[in-house]
């Protein structure tokens, strides 16, 4: 379908990944409506172009105007952007359902799996909002939200069960710094992301501990596989975690100091408690929240998950640091293929 008028974009909510997906929108020629929770926020994006929780410095593109009322950022809207914790997006979307305009695509930023459910967002999506799966798209990538509110090159993948959906969501977000692919595969998509957390928490926790890098990079390699070994029997293509949304936000994730679940593990690795963690860490960290849930997911396939297992445990306080970091760094005594 061709818009007479520009791309409108709803952007929920004003923390750092949706600030700065609504800057990369914005600079894409998309008109934004970022709403924040929080009056203050909401005032401060208006009157001076910035968000003072997240990046004070940083000064955001005109055509962003911020709200706290969810029916007027939802006003018109073609996207309807989700950046809120796994956790509360179902509360979240029951509240908006009668706000969400008739044909809005709603694309899903989120990399956690409900607690409970163990469902992916695009599902608790669909299920809250009644939204057929042609109408719901996932984002994932290497995207740390500080590089890119820098304008730092960046790529990801869009998935969606509806490729012409994918390629006009595409467009509404493509700029010099920030480049999207589109894909087909929502599960592998998601799962990458979801998945990519947890192993993150692990090498968060060699390094606190001082392992070195050689323990890291055998982290990655393992927790590669084991993402690729759940997602598989689940309908992901394999392929689609090898790409940007599963090797790639992987390594980002557990190369960078601004990952928050690798600080999270870090934090533990230093002997931290589970609370002292979450303290320090002051984000949402979907990784601790989604360790369980995929857990549950593995139980039920069957599948054997040991990196998913040893952090589980550790954040459960079932293992003790010592404990987990020796099974962590256990090399199965068997053949690497």
């Amino acid at each position: 379908m061709s818009h007479a008028h520009p791309a409108r974009a709803a952007v929920l909510s004003a923390g750092s990944w949706g600030t700065a997906t609504a800057k990369i929108l914005a600079d894409a020629g998309t008109g934004v409506t970022l709403h924040a929770r929080r009056p203050e926020i909401a005032d401060a994006i208006n009157a001076t172009r910035r968000n003072p929780g997240y990046f004070p410095d940083i000064e955001l593109p005109k055509a962003v105007a911020a709200t706290t009322d969810p029916a007027a950022a939802l006003d018109g809207a073609d996207y309807l952007v989700l950046s809120i914790p796994a956790q509360s997006l179902r509360a979240n979307l029951t509240a908006w359902a009668p706000h969400i305009p008739d044909n809005v695509v709603i694309v899903s930023l989120m990399k956690g799996i409900e607690q409970g459910t163990g469902l992916r967002a695009s599902e608790v999506i669909a299920e809250a909002t009644g939204v057929t799966e042609r109408r719901i798209a996932v984002l994932s990538g290497p995207n740390l939200a500080r590089e890119i509110v820098g304008e730092r090159p960046a790529a990801a993948t869009i998935a969606c069960h509806d490729e012409d959906v994918a390629r006009r969501f595409q467009a509404a977000c493509h700029t010099p710094y920030f480049r999207p692919y589109t894909s087909t595969d929502v599960i592998g998509c998601e799962l990458g992301g979801v998945l990519k957390n947890v192993t993150a928490l692990a090498v968060g926790i060699a390094d606190g501990m001082g392992m070195g890098q050689n323990a890291a990079a055998m982290l990655i390699t393992r927790g590669l596989a084991e993402a690729i070994r759940l997602a598989t029997p689940l309908g992901a293509d394999p392929a689609t975690l090898a790409g940007l949304a599963g090797l790639g936000d992987l390594v980002a994730t557990c190369s960078s100091p601004l990952s928050r679940n690798r600080t999270f593990g870090t934090h533990l690795g230093t002997g931290m408690s589970v609370d002292a963690a979450a303290a320090a860490t002051r984000q949402t960290t979907e990784g601790v929240k989604s360790a369980e849930a995929i857990l549950t997911l593995a139980h039920a396939h069957g599948i054997e998950m040991p990196i998913t297992e040893t952090v589980a445990a550790l954040l459960r306080g079932t293992l003790t640091l010592d404990e987990s970091a020796a099974a962590l760094m256990q090399r199965p005594p068997k053949p690497e293929r």
